[in-house]
């Protein structure tokens, strides 16, 4: 990654900051992006301390203006952009039944929209650099999950989407990888909207017993440097794709029972 440009949205925490330090200590040059300047700062003292170079763009990329403004930015700062990794997202933790409607809006015009107004933002820049576009997606994009129906649908969106605009470049060179971690400790549980749209707060799993962000990164980096189209990740997410594909009705049941223990 030696001399490459890469612009990482929801860079402050989790799996977009481990990623920041993964590509960073690869050689790159690194952007992030994140709504609050302060954790936005924190972030990128954390990194500029490690060594890497490292630029920060406030931006809320669910905003057009915003997403367009932290790709010229990127581009104004370092010349060029090789590597879009769409990371900002939002989760949720509400039955359809009892949610706000509001929320999976919010949920969608985050991860789905979100990562369409980077990718549009940066399209000419990759396309110039035959570069790569992440999308960090989840499981839940290939497997509706109970009590998440509005960020599994935002994922199932940022699959057609990538698929889609993965087959349109075909003939310019531009990389599209579709990554699904399974669980990851991470902060995007702790920040789950509930039915009314506040922050839940408190994650109902145990995060450590879960793939750690740095390892997801990890993973990321290489399929990025392999030029991968997809990448799942976890015994448990492998396993949830391969079976939802060929025996739907017993998933259905299998992951009810899982989800039922969160309560």
């Amino acid at each position: 990654m030696k001399n490459k440009v890469v612009l990482i949205t929801g860079g402050t925490s989790g799996i977009g900051l481990a990623c920041a330090r993964a590509f960073g200590q690869a050689g790159a040059r690194v952007v992030i992006t994140g709504r609050d300047a302060g954790r936005l700062a924190a972030a990128t003292a954390e990194l500029q301390t490690a060594g890497i170079d490292c630029l920060a763009a406030q931006a809320d990329v669910g905003d057009e203006a915003a997403a367009t403004r932290a790709v010229a930015e990127t581009v104004r700062a370092f010349g060029q952009l090789d590597v879009l990794i769409n990371n900002a997202g939002l989760s949720m933790r509400a039955r359809f039944q009892e949610v706000d409607l509001a929320v999976l809006r919010q949920l969608m015009q985050t991860n789905f929209w979100g990562t369409v107004y980077s990718t549009k933002a940066a399209l000419p820049h990759l396309l110039a650099s035959r570069g790569s576009v992440v999308g960090i997606s989840s499981i839940a994009g290939y497997r509706g999950l109970p009590g998440r129906t509005g960020y599994s649908a935002s994922k199932f969106a940022m699959h057609g989407f990538l698929e889609a605009l993965r087959t349109e470049l075909l003939p310019q060179g531009v990389h599209v990888l579709l990554a699904a971690p399974g669980f990851t400790a991470s902060n995007i549980r702790h920040s789950a909207l509930a039915a009314d749209g506040s922050a839940q707060g408190e994650s109902p799993r145990d995060e450590a017993a879960m793939m750690s962000a740095d390892e997801v990164a990890r993973h990321v980096l290489e399929a990025v440097l392999h030029r991968r189209r997809t990448l799942t990740l976890t015994a448990q997410g492998r396993l949830t794709v391969f079976l939802n594909k060929w025996l739907p009705a017993l998933t259905d049941r299998l992951v009810l029972r899982h989800f039922e223990k969160e309560g």
